[in-house]
């Protein structure tokens, strides 16, 4: 697994987390439960406009997939999932490959009009409760901070609007910035292959894609809990340290942070050999409550799940605490049955669905 951390943080210590994970004592302590997640699938984000989204995240290297009906409609089966009646969405989905297991990773964006909404992220801060970012390794870092900013959708975070430089570089390769609707967006330039020297192993090149979720959690337990013992995120054996300094403040363009990284990992359901990671971030003197949002808000994100028998697994993540916000588990055309719930601390959607029977 790689091991590549918040803003490139291997240089902090993260070559040790492939090493350093063990199982979560997920669905063991329950007893012989059948609902399980088999796999992170795809990340879910609500925009105001969707074209203008589309075209951003296709400077950042996705690829919108063809034939998907982006029109507006009213969908019964939509209103079901995000317990809302008689709104119209529309919908783009794209894919980006992971850069773990080089299968397709989707990302949905979805607009929604006819119903009041917020706009959650637009002016916060990338340590607010509750903010999520997507974390790409691209292959030239330069050139899409001036491809984004010729297309006028350069939205950065970092100090002084520029790329930053890890630790010992001499060129900036690291950043935080946003999308149109202020969610963020961590990129990292790829590493180059590194030769075996002095008794230490060669280390092959980054490959670009998609490489993990973080989110910003209040309550570790409660984030632990709820991710590790109730859906399975294989946690790092040993506890993460609080951390702080101008790289990793230069890079969310924040100052005096102080901040621990829990870097669990799922399995892909896409390749259960490869291990994604969902990255749990504490900030030790951002703390505050989470303001109201909902899921038809704008500059809200939400993670998806491959689940085992979606029934069991409900009926335990309710009595764990977690919210359910769809009227029921509704079944889509082709029988993928999926539910939408949020975790007991900072409210963070969670999208679960089970395929069909074959």
């Amino acid at each position: 697994m790689r091991s590549a951390s918040f803003f490139a943080l291997s240089v902090l210590g993260a070559l040790s987390l492939a090493a350093t994970l063990v199982p979560s004592a997920a669905p063991q302590n329950f007893g012989p439960n059948k609902g399980q997640v088999v796999g992170i699938d795809f990340d879910g984000r609500m925009v105001s406009d969707l074209d203008k989204s589309v075209a951003f995240y296709k400077i950042l290297g996705f690829t919108e997939v063809e034939g998907v009906n982006k029109e507006w409609r009213k969908d019964p089966v939509m209103d079901q999932i995000h317990g809302t009646k008689g709104v119209e969405s529309r919908m783009a989905k794209l894919t980006i490959n992971s850069n773990i297991s080089g299968k397709p990773f989707t990302l949905y964006l979805r607009q929604f009009r006819g119903i009041k909404r917020r706009d959650v992220m637009k002016g916060k801060t990338p340590w607010e409760p509750g903010a999520t970012h997507i974390d790409l390794t691209v292959p030239d870092a330069a050139k899409l901070w001036s491809d984004l900013k010729a297309a006028n959708m350069l939205w950065p975070r970092t100090w002084g609007g520029e790329l930053i430089a890890a630790p010992g570089a001499k060129k900036g390769t690291i950043a935080y910035l946003t999308d149109p609707d202020g969610m963020d967006v961590e990129i990292s330039e790829q590493r180059p292959a590194i030769p075996a020297t002095d008794g230490r192993p060669a280390r092959p090149a980054d490959v670009p894609g998609f490489n993990h979720i973080g989110l910003v959690i209040l309550d570790p337990d409660k984030a632990r809990a709820f991710y590790g013992v109730m859906l399975g995120e294989q946690m790092p054996a040993q506890p993460p340290q609080w951390i702080g300094g101008d790289f990793i403040d230069s890079a969310v363009g924040g100052h005096g942070n102080v901040i621990k990284l829990l870097n669990g990992t799922f399995a892909e359901a896409a390749d259960p050999n490869a291990r994604m990671r969902f990255e749990i971030v504490e900030y030790e003197n951002r703390k505050k409550p989470v303001e109201p949002y909902s899921i038809t808000d704008s500059g809200v994100n939400y993670v998806g799940f491959e689940v085992t028998d979606i029934d069991d697994l409900l009926f335990r993540l309710k009595s764990f605490g977690a919210t359910v916000v769809s009227t029921a588990i509704a079944e889509m055309k082709g029988g993928y049955r999926v539910v939408l719930v949020r975790d007991p601390d900072v409210g963070a959607f969670v999208e679960l669905y089970e395929p069909p029977k074959k």
